[in-house]
């Protein structure tokens, strides 16, 4: 495991080009590790690292993320990425693949063997976000009609079985998925016995076509360690492992937190100043549109702030307490659609029940801060005002916070990506009119 000094003492070492003890660092990591290692570090140092001999690079690029791998594959010859892809499990081979330009995808293929060819081929034929986008083609298949004896006998021909395989995949005599045969029951039962007999069909095939995220949902909710993936007419396709599930879990969580700033999670840290630069601009500039937007609401009680300096002390306190109530129902919703646990019968129930919880927040809270304004300004009519602005905005947040999300997936926008911003600038924008708009009227101030 990679602690923080021994990354430390790495990155020292590759300062200081101390290849001897970087070799003796590298060589006791795992591939994983390695590639975390190599996330961590600026460009220049990153290719001297990669390019050491005792890197094995086929083993460390499925564990790299999409753009370090994409900067480092481009410097690597087209017939030593084949090699890479050929050792890898299909899946894998297919995730680098799908985040590759064509011209260089086209030119990897040609250098793999046929018998890779066709397995990549088959993946590649789905989306990267599917199951089938997700399954490994290396499988081992057995009939129902086929005897223990007959499948002892067909295992013991090779020379090593594929990774994590805790079961084998039934089929009848179309290829038409049956159920699995678990390793477990087959070395405990009779040499007689028909793989029908002690087969299990409990585990059901998932349609190649399923997203990722479902995928991983049927994962939790059944305790799969693997899960067979057939096409529309039920012929067996691949499989999908456990460790290709948690890749999609912390993508998601990953992409989750990211884009609530508006980053992408494949974003490298260590990526050239004017290429972050560029890849940041683009949301600062969405920011700025809605900040402009809250000015523009703040400019027209202009008159009203120049009379009465204390609400320029006030608003942004109704302001950020409504962002952040906001961002409550806000992030109970996103996970509740990550989890398939929000559909149209049960959003009205839930709109209720946050729009309660708003208002009781809320009349708490006007309390505390009406009376702490009053005593601050000495003046009631201002606390009244400022406690009715905070449930106000409140009651708006929790509305927002349970309809953008719903309202940015029917028109299929990400909400993870699009929905804070479109919160902040809904509860700056109420919050600044509620408490200068009635602080116009009830203050009689123009």
């Amino acid at each position: 495991m990679v602690t923080n000094d021994s990354l430390n003492t790495l990155h020292d070492a590759v300062d200081k080009g101390l290849s001897t003890e970087i070799e003796q660092q590298v060589t006791e990591l795992h591939p994983s590790e390695i590639a975390d290692t190599l996330e961590s570090l600026p460009s220049k140092q990153r290719a001297e690292l990669w390019n050491l001999e005792v890197v094995d690079q086929a083993e460390v690029l499925p564990y790299l993320n999409d753009t370090v791998q994409f900067e480092l594959i481009q410097d690597m010859p087209t017939a030593t990425v084949a090699r890479a892809i050929e050792s890898m499990d299909t899946d894998d081979a297919v995730d680098m693949l799908q985040n590759l330009p064509d011209e260089v995808v086209e030119a990897s293929l040609q250098e793999v063997d046929l018998e890779h060819y066709r397995r990549l081929r088959q993946v590649l034929f789905y989306p990267e976000n599917s199951a089938g986008g997700l399954m490994n083609t290396d499988i081992l298949i057995v009939r129902t009609e086929m005897t223990v004896k007959m499948v002892l006998r067909y295992l013991r021909r090779f020379d090593k079985l594929p990774e994590r395989t805790d079961l084998l995949m039934v089929v009848d005599s179309n290829n038409d998925y049956r159920g699995v045969l678990f390793i477990t029951e087959l070395l405990t039962s009779s040499p007689k016995y028909v793989v029908e007999q002690i087969m299990s069909t409990n585990i059901e095939a998932i349609p190649a076509d399923l997203s990722d995220n479902e995928v991983a949902l049927l994962f939790e909710q059944r305790d799969l360690l693997s899960a067979p993936v057939v096409d529309k007419q039920g012929i067996l396709l691949g499989r999908i492992t456990i460790d290709d599930v948690v890749d999609v879990i912390r993508a998601q969580a990953d992409h989750n937190l990211m884009g609530r700033a508006g980053l992408d999670e494949e974003d490298d840290m260590f990526a050239p100043i004017l290429k972050t630069t560029r890849n940041r601009a683009i949301w600062l500039g969405v920011n700025l549109i809605t900040a402009f937007l809250a000015a523009y609401v703040i400019g027209l009680f202009e008159a009203t702030l120049e009379q009465m300096v204390a609400l320029a002390v006030l608003m942004p306190i109704v302001a950020s307490m409504g962002g952040i109530a906001g961002s409550q129902t806000l992030t109970i919703m996103i996970r509740g659609m990550a989890l398939n646990q929000i559909s149209n019968t049960n959003i009205p129930w839930l709109l209720k029940k946050e729009l309660a919880v708003a208002i009781l927040n809320g009349i708490i809270w006007a309390i505390v801060v009406a009376v702490i304004a009053i005593i601050w300004f000495n003046n009631v009519i201002l606390g009244l005002i400022i406690g009715t602005a905070l449930i106000i905005n409140l009651f708006v947040a929790a509305f927002a916070g349970v309809l953008i999300p719903v309202l940015l997936k029917r028109l299929s926008i990400d909400p993870a990506l699009a929905a804070s911003v479109t919160l902040t600038t809904i509860t700056d924008v109420i919050g600044f009119g509620t408490l200068l708009g009635l602080a116009t009227i009830l203050l009689k101030v123009s």
